[in-house]
């Protein structure tokens, strides 16, 4: 059976954001998104959720290029003066391995996120992390122990299969995107040791910001058996925020295809059944 989450990531980063989550939600495939809890319009992203009772939402950890919940003052270890995360992804991830005073300040913003989503009176649908960093073993082992305090029951594994880009389109498989998927063994052994439900597959990854409704129509007609994640980034307009931190992306385009008659009939073509984390 071919089962298919339609979700996006950046839930309150924007109100652009938000609104096209929300039209994509009411007007489109979107069933399930995924909340920065500390993110510059995340008020905005939690009202909208509340008036769609349909959506599922979850955590979008964020300990990379974002705002953290807790003030500087509490994790000086982890942010600047300012409150955000560094964007520098391998050093971040050498000191969450091999910092324990790091690690200390970690743990304890992961469980203020959780917390602070829970405080939303949201139902907590599902965990990753902005730009995977879950796949960290240290960043997932604290996202699911405190996820577990929380309520969690699934969470993402960024695992996206070279094989249906291919049949979909141009896309060229690469030693560091085979790596990648072998790593995400690590994530998927930590998830389902603790009981959590995971998906095969995810797309958004290769083709991210560049989900277009040509390239989704052609992926949902080659989607492979069990349950994939397709993940998008959308937004009514670019503004400052989402200028400077994805620059090249195609937000709007984004929203055009999960609106798109030709992503529903690629569906129906495979016979891939939209579901969600709870279903």
């Amino acid at each position: 059976m071919k089962r298919v989450i339609i979700s996006a990531d950046d839930f309150g980063l924007s109100e652009e954001a938000n609104e096209a989550i929300e039209i994509a939600h009411r007007d489109g495939l979107l069933s399930t998104a995924s909340l920065m809890v500390a993110g510059p319009a995340a008020q905005d992203a939690i009202a909208r959720a509340r008036r769609l009772p349909g959506l599922h939402v979850g955590l979008h950890l964020v300990v990379i290029e974002g705002p953290a919940v807790l003030p500087p003052s509490e994790i000086p270890l982890l942010v600047n003066a300012e409150g955000q995360f560094p964007s520098d992804q391998l050093g971040l991830g050498i000191r969450y391995f091999f910092r324990p005073d790091i690690r200390l300040q970690l743990a304890v913003e992961i469980e203020a996120q959780f917390a602070a989503f829970a405080r939303t009176g949201l139902r907590l649908d599902h965990a990753n992390a902005h730009k995977h960093m879950h796949l960290h073993p240290t960043v997932g082992k604290y996202l699911i122990e405190s996820g577990l305090r929380h309520g969690l029951q699934a969470v993402r594994v960024p695992l996206e299969p070279p094989e249906p880009l291919i049949a979909a389109g141009t896309y060229n498989d690469s030693m560091g995107s085979a790596a990648l998927r072998r790593w995400t063994n690590v994530l998927r052994h930590q998830a389902r040791k603790a009981g959590l439900r995971t998906n095969d597959w995810c797309f958004g990854i290769a083709w991210s910001g560049h989900m277009t409704a040509d390239r989704v129509a052609a992926l949902a007609a080659h989607l492979p058996e069990g349950l994939s994640e397709i993940y998008f980034h959308p937004a009514t307009a670019k503004n400052t925020l989402l200028e400077h931190l994805m620059p090249t992306y195609d937000h709007q385009g984004e929203l055009t295809a999960l609106c798109s008659p030709g992503f529903r009939a690629g569906l129906a073509h495979c016979h891939a059944i939209p579901t969600s984390w709870s279903a």
